[in-house]
C-alpha cells in the first residue's frame, strides 16, 4: 500500500456505500443487545457491552437523517475507539475493505444536506460507484456535543 492509498471498511445505509478509514475501526460485529439511555438523542440507540467494555451505539441512519428501516435487529455494528471511548456505529450491512487513492477523492458535493456534510469528509470514485467517507471524529464530536446539552 502506497502513501497515497488508504483502506476503508465499507458499509451500506439504504443501499448507499459509506466507509471509515480501516485504521480507526476496532472490530465489526453483529448487533448486540442494547440498554436504552433515557433522554438520549434520537441517534443514540443505547449502550452495548462488548466483552466487558461499554460502547455507545449510534444509529447512523438517524444521525444522517435517513429514514429508519424499522427492523434494526438485523443491523451490523462497526466499533471504533475514540480517545478512551468506544462507539458502535449501527449500519444496515457490511461491505468489503476497499483500497482508495487520494487522486479519486473529491470534497463533499454541495448537493448533500448540511446534516450529512457534518459527518462526510468527502467522496471517492470507485468502480462506477461513490464511496462517502465518514469522519469518525465528527461523529464523536456530535456525540459529545449532544451529551453536554
Amino acid at each position: 500500500m502506497s502513501a497515497q492509498e488508504k483502506q476503508f471498511a465499507t458499509f451500506y445505509l439504504a443501499d448507499r456505500l459509506y466507509g471509515i478509514d480501516v485504521m480507526k475501526v476496532q472490530e465489526i460485529t453483529s448487533n448486540l443487545p442494547l440498554t436504552a439511555i433515557r433522554l438520549a438523542p434520537n441517534s443514540v440507540r443505547g449502550l452495548i457491552n462488548l466483552r466487558g467494555q461499554i460502547a455507545t451505539a449510534i444509529g447512523l441512519r438517524e444521525l444522517l437523517g435517513i429514514e429508519s428501516r424499522g427492523d434494526e435487529g438485523d443491523d451490523m455494528a462497526i466499533v471504533c475507539k475514540m480517545e478512551s471511548h468506544l462507539i458502535s456505529l449501527q449500519v444496515d450491512r457490511i461491505g468489503d475493505v476497499i483500497p482508495v487513492v487520494e487522486s479519486d477523492f473529491e470534497p463533499t458535493p454541495y448537493t448533500i444536506s448540511e446534516q450529512v456534510k457534518k459527518f462526510v469528509k468527502g467522496v471517492y470514485k470507485i468502480d462506477g460507484s461513490i464511496l462517502s467517507a465518514i469522519e469518525i471524529e465528527s461523529v464523536f464530536s456530535e456525540l459529545t456535543l449532544e451529551n453536554s446539552k
